[in-house]
């Protein structure tokens, strides 16, 4: 791994842009930094460098909305979550950079069309009301899909919009949530060799740009509509998924 001006021109826009969404609008579109910083990096190293960042957004983030999520609901959840890391990093163990970019680029092209189908109204979730059950089945998926992707956001957010959960408290049961799932990942991603000395010191080049997203994004969540922010992620995970899986399959 490289570290120049490409590494930095795709580097610092993805963890700006994972920090805005993790810390102001759910989590959904910080998936988007794992595929556009794959674009210039090896997949496993791109999970790497992103989960300690990922973690210090969450540090930073769980004092603003202290206290204002769902224990309720999101307790099943992250305890279903540790199951599903676990099946996540056997999964992980046993497949090449090429099959991680074709999940990771259909992980993208199926969440925009999820969204695309909710905006239109033919996914409806909210006032389904799930039981804690389907909560713990949330928790492994999302688990799962974190571990290979940091892609957890979607499962949670189906979860999440049938309890009826306003805004506020929908983005601070995300925060505790993901919190504790990249917690959960951070020890099998450093026994699989995903942390080396080079995903450290990215991590040491780019903090200052996820601090920078926290803020920007606590800022944003009281201020900003989410339709605008949803709008340029959607177009970023359309063109950087297919990309991802044109490599992985050619």
């Amino acid at each position: 791994m490289s570290f120049d001006l490409i590494f930095f021109m795709f580097a610092i826009p993805a963890v700006l842009f994972g920090g805005i969404s993790k810390a102001g609008f759910g989590s959904g579109a910080s998936f988007a930094a794992a595929p556009l910083m794959a674009l210039v990096v090896d997949p496993a190293i791109s999970l790497g460098i992103l989960l300690p960042l990922f973690m210090l957004v969450d540090a930073v983030t769980l004092k603003p909305y202290w206290g204002r999520w769902n224990l309720t609901a999101t307790l099943p959840v992250i305890l279903g979550a540790l199951p599903g890391v676990v099946l996540g990093a056997l999964f992980f163990d046993r497949v090449n950079d090429d099959v991680l970019r074709i999940m990771i680029g259909g992980i993208a092209l199926a969440f925009v069309v999820w969204q695309s189908l909710r905006a239109m109204g033919y996914l409806q979730f909210e006032g389904r009301h799930f039981g804690r059950g389907t909560g713990a089945v949330t928790g492994g998926v999302a688990g799962f899909t974190s571990f290979i992707s940091h892609a957890g956001g979607p499962p949670v957010a189906i979860y999440m919009l049938s309890i009826g959960a306003s805004k506020t408290t929908y983005q601070a049961s995300s925060v505790l949530i993901f919190w504790a799932i990249n917690i959960f990942k951070a020890v099998p991603y450093a026994f699989l060799g995903i942390f080396t000395a080079q995903t450290l010191i990215a991590d040491l080049l780019l903090a200052p740009f996820a601090l920078l997203g926290a803020w920007i994004g606590v800022k944003a969540h009281f201020l900003i509509p989410e339709r605008p922010f949803f709008a340029i992620t959607y177009v970023l995970l359309l063109v950087t998924g297919s990309k991802l899986m044109w490599d992985g399959l050619t």
